[in-house]
């Protein structure tokens, strides 16, 4: 049997399980292989090779990769919760949100968490580790899972399956404590050799590598304001009775989506109203700044808040950022040669910072406004002057950094980060990433308003990502305000555009494990009619039949 892996051509026998290829092939890795790619087809490291084959190895720098890592560390901590417990004293282990690099777990039962106790888990979980104990896996049918998950008393997984079409489900198991995880995982546990447990306000936080440096636990370093935000969507996901997938689709097939929109299209315009009147308390307030990553709703959000403003008896005037680009000629580039319309440099900050203060010392000022096709900044007579009870409403990916509003007074900034933070999980033990959920809203938006494929926004999607991480993440926690615009209905709403999008990416090119991750999660969720959502709604920025000009 022939086995090519990176352009070597290999002869192995039938039957060679993909672990003992890795092992061979490790030496020639920087990071450690946990997954492997089979003639394109993501596969666990227990697969045979059953015939001639390319192979591409998979390590803990690539999202697959890192992705089984903390799966697999998920099962190892709750099978060592559980015995360090016990099986009766532990009523959920709930893997709420991710928070300063790590994920937050809100345990609920007979116990409390404290350092002596986490250190016996991680004890435990090192144990496995070092004997390497294998990840079983095995397929069940449907009904026999949902059956299973009510005798182990995941009841969340046992609803969640109830809404299951497909016929078989695949189950995990370390030394005999079984689960279902959303995605492959780690041949044994002998793979996860860092973690670290935290403890944090009600809960712990299960700290693991990152991508960018997949041998290192980084420190735990608290974000408290975005904790905050986190927490009070959790809250509210338990008054509704709403914490997880199949919680929504009970909610659906009862009929009761529509209440369901219209509650929490209402809570968000009353934390818009609570906002303004946090403005409106303070009159040397001149400038409002909104910023935060790609898709969290940011035009309709800055639209929303200005009408609450001027319902409070202020003459909001938005200011876009990007009229202030520099010429694209004079654009910096990024290291593949490409204009990089994320970094600082490609906005004019000291024209930015001239007319803000000229505005402030109530100087009229003539408004520059970008042209993205010429790709020149244009003057055509808009001109502004500030009265007492005006304000502006800038908007823009730098607006927390002090570096872009540089010459601007401090008392007269009020800063707003914005993002969407899904407060749904799948089951207590599989997150959604609030990653797919803006992923899923900007692929919707671009085939609607850009006629960009599934694929070019996948393609894009890891640049967008470092963007953030670079020019928007640092920079949250110095906001006056955040807040978190998903809504608990949006992803079975999106579900409905974004499926048919996702199925026109070929088997034969690289976003295709990625879309078919994606629609492997949307058949979670029943499908939810978006007539009923409101024309102001954050949403409809991305599915369209916005009141804005979006």
């Amino acid at each position: 049997m022939r086995v090519f892996i990176d352009g070597q051509e290999r002869e192995y026998e039938a039957g060679t399980r993909l672990y003992e290829i890795a092992d061979e092939f490790q030496p020639e890795y920087h990071n450690h292989i946990i997954l492997a790619s089979v003639n394109g087809k993501l596969s666990e490291l227990h697969k045979k090779v059953k015939g001639d084959s390319h192979v591409r190895f998979i390590t803990t720098e690539e999202k697959p990769g890192m992705q089984a890592y903390q799966r697999t560390a998920t099962l190892m901590m709750l099978k060592a919760f559980h015995e360090v417990v016990g099986e009766g004293r532990i009523e959920r282990l709930a893997v709420d949100f991710s928070v300063g690099k790590g994920f937050f777990v809100e345990p609920r039962g007979d116990f409390e968490i404290t350092e002596e106790l986490l250190s016996r888990v991680k004890a435990r979980m090192r144990g496995y580790a070092e004997r390497k104990l294998p990840i079983m896996k095995r397929s069940v049918n449907t009904q026999e899972a949902v059956e299973l998950f009510d005798r182990y008393g995941m009841h969340d997984k046992a609803r969640l399956f109830s809404f299951r079409r497909v016929s078989r489900t695949n189950l995990y198991s370390l030394d005999g404590f079984e689960d279902y995880f959303y995605g492959y995982m780690a041949q044994n546990a002998g793979y996860i050799r860092q973690f670290d447990l935290v403890p944090y306000e009600y809960g712990f936080v299960l700290m693991l590598p990152t991508m960018e440096n997949p041998d290192v636990v980084p420190e735990f370093v608290p974000s408290r304001k975005l904790f905050e935000v986190l927490k009070e969507s959790s809250q509210w996901g338990k008054k509704m009775e709403i914490e997880d997938v199949g919680a929504l689709n009970e909610q659906v097939c009862h009929g009761y989506a529509t209440k369901l929109i219209l509650i929490q299209e209402a809570l968000q315009e009353k934390r818009i109203g609570q906002i303004a009147e946090m403005i409106a308390r303070q009159p040397d307030k001149k400038f409002i700044m909104i910023a935060g990553p790609s898709s969290s709703g940011k035009t309709t959000f800055s639209y929303r808040l200005s009408i609450q403003l001027q319902a409070l008896g202020l003459k909001p005037h938005p200011i876009a950022v990007d009229d202030y680009f520099v010429n694209r000629v004079n654009s910096p580039r990024d290291e593949n040669g490409d204009y990089d319309y994320e970094a600082l440099e490609c906005l004019d900050i000291r024209q930015f910072n001239e007319d803000m203060n000229r505005l402030l010392t109530g100087e009229t000022v003539e408004m520059p406004q970008y042209n993205f096709i010429t790709g020149e900044r244009e003057y055509k007579g808009k001109y502004l002057k500030l009265g007492p009870e005006d304000i502006l409403v800038i908007e823009g990916i730098h607006c927390l950094n002090d570096k872009f509003s540089y010459a601007l007074p401090k008392e007269s900034k009020f800063k707003i980060y914005i993002s969407a933070l899904t407060q749904l999980n799948i089951d207590e033990h599989n997150r959604i990433p609030t990653t797919d959920g803006r992923l899923i809203r900007r692929m919707v938006r671009d085939a609607r308003t850009r006629g960009a494929t599934a694929r070019d926004t996948i393609s894009r999607w890891p640049s967008v990502r470092r963007g953030e991480e670079k020019n928007i993440f640092p920079y949250q926690e110095e906001a006056d305000v955040m807040f978190n615009s998903a809504s608990v209905y949006e992803l079975a709403v999106l579900k409905l555009y974004a499926e048919p999008l996702l199925f026109q990416i070929p088997k034969d090119c690289p976003e295709y494990g990625e879309a078919k991750r994606l629609l492997k999660f949307l058949d979670y969720f029943l499908g939810v009619d978006s007539k009923t959502i409101p024309n102001n709604s954050i949403v409809r920025e991305f599915i369209g039949g916005s009141c804005f000009p979006v």
